[in-house]
């Protein structure tokens, strides 16, 4: 929904909800809650401080329960929806608080309805809603988190810490804008006021885990292993049931070149599951570390355990995910560009057939073009390259999701090199993704043919050492290590 509705529609909706009761989040500035039930806002209330201390799956029957003692609760659906351990579960609930969204105050509108167009690939609409959000409400923090979140999103970086600067002014002890804070300025390479930030954090909340955590991944990302494991431990001593942590341990331990010890760490955290969607992410970072070690057979062997927990309780948007994910794997790794594209056709079939909005199923349509160039540019037909490229720019250029952009050109930029034109192929390659290793590793290789050894090397030192959660990292870290001039793992 791109419009915000008009003070009559608004009206009427509150008008129609007149019964309910509305509670403050803290003081007359802030975003009201909505809801009938006094216990229905007990346990919202419970489940929002969790989610915000990245106790994710701990909130979420908080909102659950929520929900139960009062259907109408609009908020709550959209706290069950962001902290929904599967797809199904995630777009089951936004559906209903925009369903809910005509009875509440106009900033709860605003939040759910931003939501909505996130889901439904409308950036336009998502930013609009945000800016009437923070207009109505300039003193909540949490309006301003929510325009932060916004543009770090869009790696907007520079926006992002202005919102979240502004939410730590209006409630220093509002650890969520601490936490994103340091992770925007760590992808400004800022790192010296990323730990200073994340320092302050674990002096806001010296008890809860997820400070050490956070700490902890920016030191993986300045290659200090050793430390960040350190960190990710003292976040466990905090918290045993922060199996989170277990991520950043195991990564680490991947980045070491340690792939056994790294398996067995994500089984641990395998083992401590409290539901299906953590139960995935173990595998998922399993497959990545048989990535990591040059084993895409078994990588895809563990997707398929993924995709089984899926098919078991239905949720076809994951399983549709995880065919794309084996399609990547396949392509990425020097497989069949068929066998490559089979999954990929497989991916958009299931999306095509899963309970999700039309608008995330078109997005896998659009997507699938991009696909199907990369497969064509694996094959070696240039010809059927361009002509994917040019229906996936058009279709992009319709709603202009950044990431989606950002594709187009990293699609004409491997054409380019393709084609010879190694200075058009740079100069596209520098608009598309820089937080994908790929596209790193892909400018390196450009330098090196330009006969920029410096550059090659530098852009590849960038591959080597990105360091983060990043499952594509995998494809390319031993080479851009060997080019960089270290030692491949």
């Amino acid at each position: 929904m791109r419009r915000v509705l008009a003070a009559a529609a608004l009206l009427a909706g509150l008008a129609a909800h007149a019964a309910a009761q509305t509670a403050y989040a803290g003081g007359s500035a802030a975003i009201p809650i909505t809801t009938k039930s006094e216990e229905a806002r007990a346990l919202y209330l419970e489940g929002r401080d969790l989610f915000e201390t990245l106790h994710v799956a701990e909130s979420h029957p908080k909102f659950d329960a929520a929900v139960k003692a009062d259907p109408d609760f609009a908020l709550a659906w959209l706290g069950r929806a962001n902290s929904a351990p599967t797809a199904a579960i995630f777009f089951e609930s936004v559906k209903r608080a925009a369903e809910l969204a005509p009875r509440v105050s106009a900033g709860e509108r605003h939040l759910i309805l931003a939501t909505q167009a996130a889901v439904n690939s409308d950036p336009d609409g998502q930013l609009e809603h945000l800016n009437a959000l923070v207009e109505l409400h300039p003193d909540d923090e949490r309006a301003h988190n929510q325009l932060g979140n916004y543009y770090n999103g869009r790696q907007e970086y520079e926006k992002a810490i202005e919102h979240y600067k502004r939410a730590i002014e209006l409630n220093p002890r509002f650890t969520g804008a601490y936490n994103i804070l340091g992770y925007a300025y760590r992808f400004l390479d800022r790192y010296d006021d990323a730990e200073r930030t994340f320092q302050e954090y674990i002096e806001v909340l010296p008890n809860e885990p997820n400070p050490y955590d956070s700490y902890a991944e920016l030191l993986m990302r300045m290659g200090r292993f050793e430390e960040s494991v350190a960190q990710y431990r003292k976040a466990l001593e905090v918290d045993p049931e922060f199996t989170p942590s277990l991520i950043g341990i195991g990564n680490n331990q991947m980045f070491m070149g340690r792939y056994a010890d790294a398996r067995r760490t994500f089984e641990e955290y395998y083992a401590k599951a409290p539901n299906d969607g953590v139960r995935r992410n173990a595998l998922f970072w399993s497959a990545a570390s048989y990535v990591h070690e040059g084993k895409p057979d078994q990588a895809i062997e563990t997707v398929r355990k993924m995709m089984t927990i899926a098919e078991a309780s239905g949720d076809l948007a994951n399983v549709s995910g995880d065919h794309l994910l084996i399609g990547n794997i396949i392509l990425e790794t020097g497989g069949s560009p068929d066998d490559a594209l089979a999954s990929f056709e497989k991916a958009v079939e299931v999306s095509d057939r899963a309970d999700q909005p039309e608008e995330v199923k078109e997005a896998a349509r659009r997507n699938h073009l991009y696909q199907e160039a990369l497969v064509a540019l694996a094959k070696g037909d240039l010809a059927a390259a361009k002509a994917k490229t040019d229906a996936y720019r058009a279709a992009v250029d319709v709603e202009k999701v950044r990431f989606e952009v950002q594709q187009t050109h990293e699609l004409a930029g491997r054409i380019a090199l393709a084609e010879g034109d190694v200075a058009g192929g740079i100069a596209e390659l520098e608009k598309a993704n820089q937080l994908d290793p790929r596209v790193l590793w892909a400018l390196s290789r450009a330098h090196e043919r330009a006969g920029h050894a410096d550059e090659a090397r530098a852009w590849a030192k960038r591959a080597a050492d990105f360091n983060q959660l990043n499952f594509a990292l995998g494809y390319v870290r031993n080479d851009a290590r060997n080019a960089a001039g270290g030692a491949a793992t």
